[in-house]
């Protein structure tokens, strides 16, 4: 496992973990960041990351992507 920041751009990742406080976690979840599930890395701008999750794009920063592992 690894956190998603160290995914490359064009990968496919399947979502094994998601970490941080309850709070956190329900934020990431609604997203679509849940387990087992599979995100794709768009881009990352200044280590931040536009990743597709669930048919949609969005933006998450550095600290919310190191929360995520795949």
């Amino acid at each position: 496992m690894m956190p998603l920041t160290f995914a490359s751009p064009g990968s496919v990742n399947t979502i094994k973990q998601v970490n941080g406080n309850s709070e956190v976690k329900k934020h990431l979840e609604d997203l679509g960041f849940v387990v087992g599930g599979t995100v794709t890395v768009v881009s990352t701008i200044g280590g931040n990351l536009i990743v597709n999750v669930k048919e949609s794009r969005i933006a998450i920063d550095r600290g919310m992507a190191a929360k995520i592992l795949v």
